[in-house]
């Protein structure tokens, strides 16, 4: 009896150490060096490949901002239904999904719906030309700024949109051929007329994870990367976009969204219940529906729907996912790729390197070195990829530059390689060919490029 008591203890001892030593291994990068281009996510990048990369919690939480983050997570993935009901209920009238995670699935990218699926992970912007009195998109009377295609048993939903591709083939310098589809956006079964003059986008759900680590970026290092008029000629004009702070009531730098169009995560997060779930909050307490012919508002109703504590919560949540480490950074195809992207010019764009400022309230976000491969600023991308929708400062040709970080496993924890921000790439060398504008002289170095070139490239951008 003693010796296996004796024997059980050895084993528990061995086991905590290797835990022990797996956890000092992993606070550390491949190559030993804290700063290190393996730590995408500074001290908060997480050791994990596989399909859960995106969903780990910032390391060095205190247990109750670590419940916070737990909370937040449950809530983030809570399936909402129409009231009355004990548990979220306040779904619609009218929406597009009915959770965080629905869209956002695994934390991660939305794709693209196949032949005859409903665009779960979709939703599409509408505006008619002007601006709103905070410079913001008109919406469309009627509909608002946003098409919502689901609604509750005996009402009617606004519509829907189907998509439609057309393929051209294109050629590499080399005489390898590529393909790039062209989607065609049509509405149907709308419940009433649309404007003639309205403009639409399409979007798909970004990935949430590293969105805190942006968050921290101070205006002052963001704004330092914007040259609007190209006054250094290098052909790249980032320009901030200046969007409505609806706490503030004032104009503040943009940075999360397609467009660079919300200024915090609080407000993105807000945003998104009302819009996309038709759940009413802090900072949005009407029903997206709120005006449209179809609904009639309660003019007695005086309670929002998410209480402050969760919305908080699930903006906690989100402020508090860790950034996947990056892969075989060594190896060398990846480190040809890497010089190769910089000699065309793509980190001109999709900076690597950017250091967080102090956040008091968060120590585990403040002063880490991050390599998001992003500006966070709005470029030109041309007319093959443009909404022809402005968004604030933004133009109908100008998008954000996504963060490239983690983008290797869309794959792995998507189950898809949907990339752009309607998903039209199928690959990512399709997503560097539809670059234009601003990117078309780093898109036609690559075009140029060898095959092996090629493939070194894509596999760098792969181990990110």
């Amino acid at each position: 009896m003693r010796k296996t008591t004796t024997a059980i203890l050895f084993i528990l001892v061995t086991m905590v150490a290797l835990q022990v030593a797996c956890r000092k291994a992993d606070s550390i990068a491949p190559d030993d060096n804290p700063d290190s281009e393996w730590l995408s996510g500074g001290s908060q990048t997480a050791f994990d490949q596989g399909s859960g990369a995106f969903s780990h919690a910032f390391t060095g939480l205190p247990a109750n901002l670590l419940r916070v983050h737990e909370i937040g997570d449950g809530q983030f993935g809570a399936t909402f239904v129409s009231a009355p009901a004990p548990l979220n209920p306040g779904l619609g009238p009218i929406f597009n999904n009915v959770s965080c995670g629905s869209c956002h699935v695994s934390d991660g990218r939305g794709k693209v719906p196949g032949l005859g699926e409903s665009a779960a992970n979709m939703l599409f912007r509408l505006s008619i030309p002007g601006e709103g009195e905070h410079g913001n998109p008109v919406p469309v009377p009627g509909y608002g700024d946003q098409l919502q295609n689901r609604a509750l048993l005996n009402k009617q939903r606004e519509g829907d949109v189907t998509i439609t591709y057309t393929d051209n083939t294109f050629k590499f310098a080399d005489g390898t051929t590529y393909s790039l589809r062209t989607p065609t956006y049509t509405f149907t079964a709308l419940y009433m007329a649309m404007p003639g003059n309205v403009m639409l986008s399409p979007r798909v759900a970004a990935p949430v994870f590293g969105l805190g680590l942006l968050e921290a970026i101070s205006d002052k290092d963001i704004l330092a990367n914007a040259d609007p008029d190209d006054t250094d000629g290098d052909g790249i004009s980032g320009k901030a976009n200046m969007v409505w702070d609806v706490l503030k009531s004032q104009k503040v730098l943009g940075r999360f969204g397609w467009k660079a169009n919300q200024p915090n995560l609080l407000q993105q997060v807000s945003a998104a219940y009302n819009g996309d779930i038709g759940i009413t909050n802090l900072l949005f307490p009407k029903e997206s529906s709120d005006g449209q012919t179809q609904f009639d508002s309660d003019p007695n109703s005086k309670a929002y729907e998410l209480s402050d504590s969760l919305l908080y919560s699930v903006q906690f949540y989100v402020r508090t996912l860790a950034v996947p480490v990056r892969r075989n950074a060594n190896a060398a195809q990846i480190v040809k790729g890497k010089g190769l992207f910089m000699a065309a010019g793509c980190v001109k764009c999709h900076k690597a390197d950017v250091r967080t400022g102090v956040d008091v309230s968060l120590p585990q976000l403040s002063n880490q070195l991050i390599h998001p491969y992003t500006d966070l600023l709005v470029h030109d991308m041309g007319t093959g990829l443009a909404d022809n929708r402005p968004d604030f400062l933004a133009g109908g040709s100008e998008w954000r530059t996504a963060p490239l970080w983690g983008i290797g496993l869309t794959q792995k924890v998507n189950g898809h390689t949907n990339f752009l921000h309607d998903g039209r790439a199928r690959n990512l060398m399709e997503a560097v060919m539809w670059h234009g504008g601003e990117a078309l002289s780093a898109k036609n170095k690559v075009s140029n490029m060898s095959k092996t070139e090629r493939d070194a490239l894509i596999a760098f951008v792969e181990s990110l």
